[in-house]
Order: C-alpha cells, then structure tokens, then sequence
C-alpha cells in the first residue's frame, strides 16, 4: 500500500458514512494528518477537495455516480485500497437499486484494477489495488471473492456463530393472522425477557414502525406502572437509558450495542405492494447482532418474536450461511443507459463483454435456474446474455435514451440527448420518457411540480399503513383537486408534502417530517433535469418557472408571496409593521426596501436607517441576527458588452439598439461582481436541509423562444458569455437577457438587449 493513493470506504446507509467519518477524524486525520471526506447525499465537496482526500467515505450511490467517469477523474485511479462495508446487501430486494450500484462501483474499480496491471492506467510498472469486503457469514462467499479477484489466501469466512461476545438467541412464535394485534400480545413477553435477561443491563427493542415503537413503550410505561418498582429504568441523573426502543434502521444506522435484543416481530409494510412482508434475513441478523458489547460483555441475548408458521424457517436460517444472489436485472437498464453514455459500450459486443464482469455473471452458471435459465451451456448462455442485451436496449431505445444503429454487422450504440441526461443527474429512464410525454411550453408551476413529483425517483416512495387517511386529510387542508389519484399513492404523497412545505404549514406527525426530508433530497437533480430538458427544447417561460420552482424548494416558500419571508425571522403576521416601517424613511423607501433585493440594496446604503428599522419591530437582538442574514445575501453588479465573434468587434450596452449584421454569430458577455459574504453556501435557508453552493443561470431569449443558457458560480468576479445567431431579416429587435438565482427568491434581473439589424 502506498501512502500517497487514496483510501476509498463505502457504507451503505449515510448514517454509517457519518459515523464512520467522526470516528476516523479523530484517528487518523490528527497525529497522522490525513484527510477525510465524506461524500453523500448531505455533504458534496468540489472536485478539489475530493482530489485532495487521503480517505473518502461514501455510499453506494455516491460512488457510482463518480465512477461513471472514471476515465476523467484521476482521483478514482488513485485509489490504492477500498473496503467495501455489508457486502453481503448485494442479494437483498430492499436494497435493490443499491445493490446493483455497488455491483457496478466495484466492477469499475476492478476494472481499474486489471488496467493498471496490464500499464494501460498506471504506467508500465503497473500497480495493484487492494480491495476488502466486510460481510455477515455467507453460503457462497467464493463466488463474491472470486468477482473480486480474491484468491483462497484472502478469503475468510466465518460461521454465524463466530463472534467476539457468545450469542444467545431464543426464538417465540405468536399466534395471529392479522399484524397489529398480534404485535400487541408481543408486548408483555417484551417487558418479561428485559426483566429475566437485562434487569440492570441495557436493551434494545426493535420494531417494524415508528408508530409501533410509539405503541410498545406506551405498554412497557403501562406494565412498570403495575411493577414494584415503576422506575427501575429511569437513569436520568447518570445520562444513560435503560430501554430503547426503536426501528430496524437503527441496527444499521448508528451504533447502539446492548446486552439484550428483542426484535418484535420480522415483519414491515411495503408500501408498494401494500402488505407486510417478511424482513431480510440480514436485517434480523443485523438487529441481533447489537446483542452482547465485546467491552462489557461476556454473553448476549437476543429474542427474536415471529409469526408463529414461520419459527421453524427461522430457526433454520438464523443459524446457517444463507447465499448472496445479484439483483442486477432489476435495475440493469439505467446501468446499461450510463455505461452507453460515457461510451464504455459502444457496440453490443461490447455490452455482452461487459456483462460477464458483473456478479450477476458469476451467479448466472452457478444457480441458472433462479435466474431462469434451464443450464449453462455456452451456446444457451451466450443466446440468454444476448436477448437479455437486445431487451434492455430495447426498453432505452423506446424512451429515447440510446440510438441503435446497425451498420457492417455492427450493432452499435449511441447514446442521446435524454440518455446522457439521465446519467448525469443520476436519474432513471422512466423519469425521461415521463418528461418526454408530460412537460410542454405552457406548463404553470402547478403542472411542473406535479410532473415533478410524478418521477420515477419517488415511484417508491413510503406510503406506511393507513397513511392514505392522512394523505386525504392533508389534500382538504390544501383544497387540492388530486384528479383521481388514489391517497395511497406515492407520488401524491410527494406532491402533498412539497405543498405542505411550501405553505410553511404544520406537518401531521414525525414520519411524514422525515419523509419530506428525503422528498428534498431528491428534487434539486430532477428539476436540474427538468431546466436542461425546457432550454433544449428552447421554452423560455417554462424554463424560468422552473427555476422559480427550484427557488421555492429551497427557501420552502411560493414565488408569488412577499420575498421578505425569506429572511429568518420575517413572518406573516409582522409583515404590516415591518412595510410601515420601512416606508416612513425617505432613503428607505427610494430602495424598495419592502422587498428582498430592496432590503439588500438598502443595507449596503442605509445600514443604520434599515437597521433602526428593524430594531423597531423586532427588537435589538432579532434585528442583529437579521442583519447579519441580509449581510451574507449575494448582490450582483453587471456590465454588458455585445462582441462579433468573426471580427472581436465590442459595442457596450446604453440607450440606442445595438446595431448588428443580419444572420451573423454574436456574444453577448455579462461581467459580474459579487458584493456579499464570501461564503457561497446557502446555509442560512433555514428551511433547506441540505447544504448547497448558491448558482446562477444567464438566459437569453425573445418572446417565448430560448436561444441561450448558462448555469455558472461567480466568484467575485466573474464574466459569462451566450452565443446566438442574429435574424436574417431587417428590422429592430428586443432580446430579453435574464440573470436569475438558483437558490434566492426575489434577487433575479432582466435586461432588455435592444438590436437594429442592418446591411
């Protein structure tokens, strides 16, 4: 190992990478100086930091999306060692679209790998890549290694019953067909095994809900009431807890060992099926794994409370290696799409080629028939990949993400516009025939926030049980027409909490908080998408509404209330106060300054006027930290200048047209100073619960007609430059120049570009 190439660490939940990332800061980022990134769906550093990294830690999806082009980043060819965390969640259908990503991520480090030894990457010396996988016992942990190019040397794998503390596991099975009440006759054995197994130890309860952790301690505080000792669990004045109750997502989450597990029934809702179906085994070893804490601990106990037809499966598998199948199929088209994309594919040949590299490959000749192929003869293997290929393409052809053309017995790819779409913003190719059919030049922000939400991306979305009652519910509070949707449905759900959100209305309960967390995580990439789809197909206004709708998301308010809500602090009911404020001042009222750019230009002209104002309304404390908000909010001062590319001829921007030749190319070039905090980080959108760099978009157009755009940062000091063709025709001409936020609600300019064509 070379200490000057990069570690690369993959978990598969985030919660996993921040614990991960706290822990090796403290060990290895002080005395030994290195230096650790995370990178996921919160934290995005830039390029140059990630190129800087000694260690990064990220999660599956993350890695993919970096290793697509793998060729044009170095830092993914600098890798010298990568551990690969719960590899075993390659063969769950929970995880399926992350599996198949970590298939693809560790396929593409592996073809570094191979490269570098065979001196096309690294050099003629070549060098080797480390790779280990952490993983739970496994019937078939050969096969993985063998992917990996593991030999025998480097292979270890344990039986389940090889742990650091002895396990002891008592399995009860409960009678009853329906799900909740026979979670209820779970509870009392719950609070009898904490009182045989942990009376004086910690324990961790384990349930399938929210609501049913909800249920379960309300019981437990019911039967402690009747007990002796009705707080023998209270430690308030020693900081610990004695019972904790809490989801399966918590085992892999965050690190709470216990001495005493009980995991309350093996079941969970599935929203997209709508009935409770049976947990991974990998969960439920997972869950029983936190019993026994190798520190203080000589023994664990953990109780595992099932339907009672399946404790005899249970009892089986719980004690024995279970195989790790791939879940490629599922997921393989948006792959395909972006390997295609970065050109890794361009034939079929080529793709056929680059299916044997996956695990899916390996598993295909050792089980065939469960992926449903009668043997493995090479004849029918090579016929099976082939129609598998020809299906796939197919599918990506049909939603115009990737042309065939077949030429000399060539049938080769290429991929268009909607397909490098796709890949770059990570998104599926449902999601692009779903724009293809939905978005037009006169959607409302109404129409694109339904389309929105309507993506594949939310397609599995959470719908928990009886949530379709709150989702009607919510829709009277909204008087939102859901036009036939059903309430169960997971993208109305999206579309309720999205205006929910922007209402600045009170959500029902913890799940649905949460859940809108996750709505956010997803939205900026779609409408990303979204603006490159409405300016490919040169649709001004609805490009611009889109960027309004990107604006909302992030300062969670709509775009036809006051801006000055924006600001942390400002609120409805202060709103009069504060306009009557701000207008009894001459100065002020020149500014504007009962709106947001008003309010900006004010504090840079009349900050002691402005902030007596708000001293006035808000008293001194809230005014300060007002001000300091108003302080950090960009300002952009520009300067237009009109360049004929053929002859470098320069003509700046005053009262009289710019006089052009007709059907000629020309530059218009915006040069941009930025007054305002140097931090470019939109942290203080106290609605926004991601960190975000702030962007900007320049947009040239006439009419309803987008003849450029632009999306940059400035720094300072920046310049950015449209191309467009003037018209054939003589005659005059306004162009429409806007320069708009991606992130701020009331800061975007227009400017009206006069031009006289003429011989």
């Amino acid at each position: 190992m070379s200490p000057q190439l990069k570690v690369v660490y993959i978990a598969p939940l985030k919660a996993l990478v921040r614990e991960r990332v706290d822990d090796w800061r403290k060990k290895f980022g002080g005395q030994l100086n290195k230096n650790i990134v995370e990178i996921t769906g919160d934290v995005t550093p830039s390029p140059q930091v990630i190129s800087a990294a000694d260690i990064i830690i990220t999660t599956p999806e993350k890695w993919d999306g970096m290793s697509r082009g793998w060729q044009n980043r170095n830092f993914i060819r600098e890798v010298g060692l990568m551990v690969i965390d719960e590899i075993h969640l390659l063969g769950e259908d929970r995880w399926q679209n992350r599996n198949f990503i970590r298939e693809v991520g560790l396929m593409v480090i592996d073809e570094i790998h191979l490269l570098g030894e065979g001196g096309k990457i690294a050099g003629p010396t070549g060098r080797k890549l480390r790779i280990i996988g952490l993983s739970t016992a496994m019937a078939n942990a050969k096969d993985l290694a063998t992917w990996l190019g593991i030999g025998e040397m480097g292979l270890y794998n344990f039986r389940p019953s090889v742990r650091p503390v002895p396990l002891e596991v008592h399995i009860a099975g409960f009678p009853g067909k329906h799900y909740c009440p026979r979670m209820i006759s779970m509870n009392r054995p719950t609070y009898q095994a904490i009182r045989q197994h942990a009376p004086d130890s910690p324990a961790l309860v384990f349930c399938s809900s929210r609501k049913q952790t909800r249920l379960t301690a309300f019981d437990l505080i019911t039967y402690l009431v009747t007990d002796t000792a009705p707080k023998q669990w209270l430690h308030c004045d020693e900081d610990t807890i004695a019972v904790l109750i809490a989801t399966a997502t918590l085992a892999w989450g965050v690190n709470f060992p216990a001495h005493l597990v009980v995991i309350k029934g093996t079941e969970y809702f599935d929203g997209s099926i709508k009935r409770y179906v049976d947990m991974p085994i990998t969960d439920v070893l997972q869950m029983m794994g936190r019993a026994g804490r190798p520190q203080f601990d000589n023994s664990g106990v953990a109780c595992v409370f099932v339907h009672d037809i399946k404790k005899n499966f249970y009892k089986k598998f719980l004690y024995e290696p279970f195989p790790v199948e791939s879940n490629l199929l599922q997921v393989l088209a948006d792959h395909v799409n972006a390997e295609v994309a970065a050109e890794t594919v361009p034939t079929k040949s080529n793709l056929m080629e680059y299916l044997t590299w996956t695990y899916f490959f390996r598993r295909l000749l050792e089980n065939p028939s469960y992926y449903n192929l009668p043997d493995v003869e090479p004849m029918r293997v090579n016929t099976y990949l082939s129609e598998l290929v020809d299906a796939v393409v197919d599918v990506l052809s049909n939603n115009n993400c990737v042309e065939v053309i077949q030429e000399d017995n060539i049938i080769r790819y290429e991929s268009t516009f909607f397909g490098q779409l796709a890949s770059y913003y990570y998104l599926s190719h449902k999601t692009m025939l779903h724009f293809q059919n939905t978005m037009r030049h006169d959607n409302n922000v109404m129409d694109l926030l339904t389309i929105m939400c309507h993506s594949q991306e939310y397609a599995f979305f959470p719908v928990r049980h009886n949530e379709d009652k709150i989702n009607m519910q919510l829709a009277k509070i909204l008087s939102f027409n859901v036009n036939g949707v059903m309430y169960d449905s997971p993208h109305l759900k999206v579309n309720l909490l999205l205006q929910m959100y922007l209402n600045d209305l009170e959500l029902p309960n913890q799940e649905y908080t949460v859940d809108l967390k996750s709505v956010l995580d997803q939205a900026l990439r779609i409408l990303q998408a979204m603006i490159d789809i409405g300016a490919y197909s040169g649709w001004l206004s609805c490009t611009i509404r889109i960027i309004f709708l990107m604006q909302m998301m992030i300062q969670g308010r709509w775009t036809f209330e006051p801006d000055v809500l924006t600001i942390p602090g400002v609120t409805k009911p202060t709103l009069t106060t504060l306009f009557k404020e701000l207008t009894r001042n001459q100065s002020l009222r020149n500014c504007s300054a009962e709106s947001l750019a008003g309010i900006k230009c004010a504090s840079m002209r009349h900050s002691t006027l402005l902030k007596e104002a708000f001293i006035n309304v808000f008293g001194t404390n809230k005014a300060g930290e007002i001000m300091k908000h108003i302080s950090i909010i960009p300002w952009l001062e520009n300067n237009i200048i009109l360049t004929e590319i053929e002859t470098n001829e320069k003509k700046h921007l005053n009262d009289d047209a710019y006089k052009v030749l007709p059907d000629t190319e020309y530059e218009i070039s915006l040069s941009l100073f930025r007054k305002g905090s140097g931090d470019k980080s939109v942290l203080h959108s106290a609605r926004f619960p991601k960190k975000k760099d702030e962007g900007w978009f320049a947009i040239l157009g006439d009419g309803d007609e987008l003849y450029g755009i632009k999306r940059f940062n400035v720094n300072n000091r920046t310049t950015v430059s449209l191309k467009f063709s003037t018209p054939p025709r003589l005659g005059t001409y306004v162009y429409q120049l806007y320069l708009m936020s991606d992130s701020y609600i009331g800061l975007d300019q227009q400017f009206e570009i006069p031009i006289q064509v003429k011989q």
